[in-house]
């Protein structure tokens, strides 16, 4: 007779072998798309200069978007907040392009040009 413990261990391993373990990725808070970890970036929402530490995953694509549109002094200001940076129409332009492209993808992104002189 088995005991109550290595019946529950005996079930859990007949029930993983039965179906593949499926990787969990975190959903990136400003496209919602699935981030694999080749495209994870942690995104200060607060930037470090300005004495932030709270984090989100953002694909690495979502982050240097953010990074090329506002500078770290109106990140603290006006966007340190995910919603903040979805209801700007820059922003909400760029989710709705990438959320048509594949959870992996990535492509150059040029700085804004209110930004290039600074």
């Amino acid at each position: 007779m088995q005991g109550h413990i290595k019946r529950l261990r005996a079930q859990a391993a007949h029930a993983a072998r039965q179906s593949p373990p499926t990787p969990s990725h975190p959903i990136c808070p400003l496209c919602s798309r699935p981030i694999p970890a080749s495209q994870r970036d942690a995104h200060h929402l607060i930037p470090k200069s300005h004495g932030g530490t709270q984090t989100a995953w953002l694909h690495r694509i979502c982050h240097r978007q953010i990074h090329a549109l506002f500078t770290e002094a109106e990140l603290a200001r006006s966007f340190h907040h995910v919603e903040a940076l979805r209801a700007h129409p820059d922003i909400a332009r760029f989710v709705a392009w990438v959320r048509t492209k594949p959870d992996d993808f990535h492509e150059r992104t040029r700085r804004s040009t209110r930004l290039r002189g600074r």
